[in-house]
């Protein structure tokens, strides 16, 4: 119990990782707003999963599909606590994802309703068939053979899916694409944070993949180990692509390639040998290093590349368990099976988010803020603070000025 608490706090911990790469990777004039959003889709979050999202991930599953006992629970054994807690902060974590593809455009309000659906609903009902049950039945995935050891595509690629589904019905930063079709950048404010950021998320990972063995034996150096030279894997993948490319080495993407290639890693870091966890980070680094430029073409604006790490390398790790496992390499029945899951993490994460964010559009007149507000930045207008007031002092007056014309 103690050792699942501690990794739950390291998980817990990936919070400040999250804010830190988003807040880092935005313009000065939304990092109150991004903060914020990691900040309270960890408060609502945990409430919205103790009294619907756990029962329905690991209550008493005899469908398969959900589980039907265990909402809101008051009265449960002592281990079962401590699963409750561990898993709260993959649900939060999950939720998080979205937050930093979709910033400096959605409004507040709308992005805390969409951490009640992924929490309550969207994470632990795909967690269900994956993960469920503790108290009887068993998801049908899971039931059919289904390996995603710490959630490579129950955790991170439902996040991804929900990002993506977001960011479609958001559209693009105002300025980012051209009319001609000419792809603009749009700096974030501070790498330093996003550096710390990447760190922080790098450590709380070891908690993240090395906790999931959900008991204190000696399996989990290796787990920790091949978390590890998939991280580094990753990130040396990029920086070769990028010299053979002859393109700069970007720490922006240097940061997003380890964070690819932990996540790469994530559902098979128990299964894997440590020759394949680095060719599984390898691949991942590959894949940060393309999958923007097809979402660039697509024009599709995803300021933290989410989409890339979450969903492109939590999809090729998912597969890769079946490719690399110990002592059945390229097992062509688990490749299927582990297909299967990713569809289905794909119709049902992607699907049911996209509904979610059209309906929020239609019943809030509208997910996105308005140009106005873009312009301006969402740190005051949808929070009234600035995170650099004596260096905003353009933006108070702007609006001081405003508020004297109404």
């Amino acid at each position: 119990s103690i050792w699942v608490v501690i990794c739950g706090i390291l998980v817990f911990f990936m919070q400040a990782g999250f804010a830190l790469i988003e807040s880092g990777s935005v313009r000065s004039k939304n990092t109150v707003n991004v903060l914020m959003k990691n900040y309270l889709d960890a408060c609502v979050g945990a409430i919205i999963f103790w009294l619907i999202g756990f029962g329905l991930m690991f209550g008493f599953n005899s469908s398969g599909w959900i589980g039907t006992s265990h909402f809101a629970p008051a009265e449960m054994a002592d281990w079962d606590w401590t699963m409750l807690f561990f898993q709260t902060m993959f649900a939060a974590t999950a939720a998080t994802i979205a937050s930093g593809a979709m910033s400096e455009r959605i409004h507040f309000i709308a992005y805390i309703i969409c951490t009640i659906c992924v929490c309550g609903l969207i994470y632990p009902i795909f967690g269900s068939w994956a993960w469920g049950s503790m108290f009887g039945g068993e998801g049908w995935l899971k039931a059919m053979g289904f390996i995603d050891f710490a959630g490579s595509t129950v955790v991170h690629s439902i996040g991804g899916w929900v990002a993506l589904a977001g960011i479609i019905v958001l559209g693009p930063r105002l300025g980012r694409f051209t009319r001609n079709g000419q792809v603009q950048n749009i700096a974030g404010h501070n790498l330093v944070l996003v550096a710390l950021g990447g760190f922080i998320l790098w450590l709380a990972w070891f908690g993240f993949n090395a906790g999931s063995t959900i008991t204190a034996n000696t399996s989990v150096g290796k787990i920790a180990l091949n978390t590890h030279l998939a991280a580094c894997a990753s990130a040396v993948a990029y920086m070769l692509i990028a010299v053979i490319r002859k393109k700069a080495i970007l720490l922006s993407t240097t940061i997003n390639a380890s964070l690819g290639g932990l996540v790469g890693i994530t559902a098979g870091c128990a299964t894997m040998s440590p020759v394949f966890a680095i060719v599984t980070g390898m691949v991942s680094g590959t894949i940060v290093t393309f999958m923007p430029l097809l979402l660039e073409k697509m024009k599709i604006d995803d300021v933290v590349d989410a989409v890339t790490v979450h969903t492109g390398c939590g999809i090729w790790g998912t597969l890769a368990v079946a490719l690399f496992m110990e002592n059945q390499l390229f097992n062509t029945h688990q490749l299927g099976i582990q297909a299967l899951g990713v569809l289905a993490a794909a119709v049902w994460g992607f699907g049911v988010a996209f509904v979610m964010f059209k309906t929020l559009d239609k019943l809030l007149g509208g997910l996105r803020v308005s140009k106005q507000h873009e312009q301006r930045g969402l740190d005051y207008t949808e929070h009234a603070e600035l995170s650099y007031p004596e260096f905003q002092q353009d933006v108070l007056a702007d609006v001081d000025s405003m508020t004297k014309r109404h």
